[in-house]
């Protein structure tokens, strides 16, 4: 009888025995590990007591429901920041009471961006405060001097309490706030150092919180880590309203600016920049800055037309091919995957006839593009094989198109604006799969091919496989 008590005490004893929780998706274990086994990040579990269910009591509703046709549309009426690329991609302004969050690596320019931001809306004759926890109030004055970012209405505040942030805005009353950074700004009802997973949380969410109750627009700059990803908690992108990711090569002054999560419309739209010596500049059309002039035709240079969000743009894929300069042959490549690359020119090989097991083979983008798009796979292919039989691809003609294992040509979503986008550029003919859906364009020829062999035959020779008007 003794030894069942024991029993049955040891039990209890383990059943109230407390559990381990990650901080980021909620995820539960029995004992602690280093990495949560659900959404995998490290260094996230944390112990936790055993789970309580309480009685939450009623309460009367501050303001009563009703039905959706009677809300005020005119109350989330949106404001342009004077930016026409921001705008864009936040579809068509600011909202009032949204909260942005722009993420990007340290340097790319997120500081630079948003002091022009808060200048411009502050020229429009709404207060503005700008809060900066990584810089003095003296650098900030420095850089807005230089890049021509000073506003009668702009408000500058060096803080990194929360509460002391939150008292400037009841003083200042602004219709706008720039926080740069939310790894900087920290609070006492929060446990840890400012960075901190529960630091982070608890400012973002009363940051959010005062956006709502006051219909104040706050754009919040976060850091990344060295994988790419948005630093803090996976919560903190649930919080806010608007993610976008800011990046750029570290050697070229481009800048994109892209839509990961949008509440109030599109959340795939680009925008793109140029960071110059006076500051951030505007890029409405970039497809230029992708290509070369387009001149005397060239072997091994292929354009294509990418898609950057809902955005095309022009971009020219450059290859060259030469003898063999050790015992394996080389696969350099920049701007393009190298995967993707090596089985293109496997393609090539089976499919296409093109040697090039002993061959180096060397595929770089122009301008510092980033192709990702399958599109891109037939001007990869186009360049190479033209590199190869010193061959050219007329000037005037863009080559889209996915490439199968099996040599056939795949049609790509949105054909119909990468031809436009190209007509509109100076283009008079495309490379396009035989499947592909796209109407008929004036003074454009549109030459379409289901397998890459017979693509081929069109190299160097500027003969239509079948020329649709």
């Amino acid at each position: 009888m003794s030894s069942a008590c024991h029993s049955v005490g040891d039990m209890a004893r383990a059943a109230a025995k407390p559990g381990w929780a990650c901080t980021e998706c909620g995820w539960t274990t029995a004992k602690w590990v280093g990495r949560c086994g659900e959404c995998q990040a490290w260094g996230s579990v944390s112990e936790v007591g055993a789970p309580k269910l309480k009685q939450i009591p009623v309460s009367a509703p501050s303001a009563k429901a009703v039905p959706i046709g009677r809300v005020e549309a005119n109350e989330a009426r949106r404001a342009l920041t004077g930016v026409g690329e921001l705008d864009r991609v936040l579809g068509g302004g600011l909202v009032p009471g949204v909260v942005v969050l722009l993420a990007g690596e340290p340097g790319v320019g997120k500081s630079t961006l948003l002091l022009e931001v808060a200048a411009r809306w502050a020229k429009r004759g709404h207060r503005t405060l700008y809060v900066t926890g990584e810089e003095s109030a003296a650098q900030v004055r420095l850089r807005a001097g230089r890049t021509d970012a000073l506003a009668d209405e702009l408000y500058l505040a060096a803080e990194s309490d929360l509460g002391t942030v939150l008292g400037h805005v009841e003083e200042v009353g602004p219709s706008l706030m720039v926080v740069d950074s939310i790894q900087t700004i920290g609070t006492a009802e929060a446990e840890g150092s400012p960075g901190g997973v529960s630091q982070v949380r608890e400012v973002t969410a009363g940051l959010v919180r005062v956006a709502k109750r006051r219909g104040m627009a706050v754009i919040i700059v976060g850091h990344v880590t060295k994988d790419g990803n948005i630093a803090g908690p996976r919560l903190l992108e649930h919080l806010v309203d608007v993610v976008l990711s800011f990046d750029g090569d570290r050697h070229s002054g481009f800048r994109m600016v892209r839509g990961v999560k949008n509440r109030f419309g599109p959340a795939d739209e680009v925008g793109c920049f140029e960071l110059a010596e006076h500051g951030i500049v505007e890029v409405t059309d970039p497809s230029g800055l992708f290509t070369t002039e387009r001149g005397e035709a060239t072997a091994g240079t292929c354009v294509t037309v990418t898609l950057e969000g809902q955005r095309p743009l022009l971009a020219e894929v450059q290859a060259l091919v030469g003898p063999i300069n050790g015992q394996h042959p080389s696969r350099v490549t920049h701007g393009v995957d190298r995967s993707r690359v090596q089985m293109i020119l496997a393609v090539l090989q089976r499919h296409g006839g093109v040697r090039l097991h002993d061959r180096d083979v060397y595929v770089s983008t122009v301008g510092g593009a980033r192709l990702t798009d399958p599109a891109a796979d037939l001007a990869i292919a186009m360049a190479v094989a033209s590199a190869s039989r010193n061959a050219v691809v007329q000037p005037d003609t863009v080559a889209l198109g996915e490439l199968g294992l099996a040599g056939d040509l795949r049609r790509v979503p949105g054909i119909g604006r990468r031809v436009a986008e190209a007509h509109r550029l100076g283009f008079h003919a495309a490379l396009v799969p035989q499947a592909a859906d796209v109407e008929d364009v004036d003074d454009f020829r549109l030459y379409r091919s289901g397998r890459i062999h017979r693509t081929l035959e069109w190299l160097g020779e500027g003969r239509p496989l079948t020329v649709v008007r």
